[in-house]
């Protein structure tokens, strides 16, 4: 079998076996297959947006079904998601260039006293997979960190990680100060990490909770359509 992997020569696919390829290359994780890949359709004349779309978020699609239903565990996904950002390191100064639309945009990051940021990469990357900007704070953030990254980037979407019991009531600090400030109706707030679950997240205020990366995915694509929806028909 590696025989033939060896052999296999990219630029004799056509189009719609390149992508189907570059869909089992993302699945495996590898990501010198992705960036060449990536490459030969733009070189054959894709549009930047059309293999964000086509080859790379179905691809990534493809990965939080399997991930979803246990099939895929995190090491896997991870090495698809690196995958994907070598391929994404390609288009996106071409997608800047184009003006290509977004999904959307996410603030994420880990809450102050806590420094795991693991499932929070994970949801960075399938977010990003999805195609939505993401801009990730890292960890063991304080509310003043949320805040100025909520005024500079003006995201669709907040995200918060925490795996401490003792950690997790920080958002709900995060979220208050949001409200004080006339702030908290800007912003979908998802909440994520181990000792959370659903009671927790309506407790404190949160928009969801997010047991995993792929939830998070699906959770983020369908709230951020109701509200431009809404917005429409305001």
């Amino acid at each position: 079998m590696a025989d033939q992997e060896d052999e296999l020569d990219l630029n004799e696919l056509s189009d719609e076996d390149l992508v189907e390829q570059m869909h089992d290359d993302l699945y495996d994780g590898l990501a010198e297959e992705i960036k060449a890949g990536t490459n030969i359709l733009l070189e054959r004349g894709w549009e930047p947006y059309r293999v964000l779309t086509e080859a790379l978020v179905e691809g990534m699609r493809i990965v939080g079904i399997d991930f979803r239903d246990g099939i895929l565990f995190v090491p896997e996904v991870l090495l698809a998601a690196n995958s994907m950002k070598a391929g994404m390191a390609i288009l996106r100064p071409l997608l800047a260039e184009s003006g290509a639309p977004q999904v959307g945009k996410m603030v994420i990051g880990t809450v102050k006293g806590d420094i795991h940021d693991i499932g929070k990469n994970l949801v960075s990357m399938m977010m990003e997979g999805a195609g939505f900007e993401v801009i990730d704070i890292g960890i063991n953030n304080p509310v003043e960190d949320y805040l100025a990254a909520l005024e500079e980037h003006k995201p669709d979407i907040l995200g918060m990680s925490a795996l401490l019991t003792t950690t997790m009531p920080y958002m709900k600090v995060v979220i208050e100060t949001l409200k004080e400030k006339g702030l908290r109706d800007d912003y979908i707030v998802l909440v994520g990490g181990a000792p959370l679950n659903e009671e927790f997240a309506r407790a404190i205020g949160a928009d969801a909770y997010c047991r995993d990366a792929a939830v998070a995915v699906e959770t983020a694509k369908d709230m951020v359509a109701r509200r431009h929806n809404q917005r429409r028909s305001a």
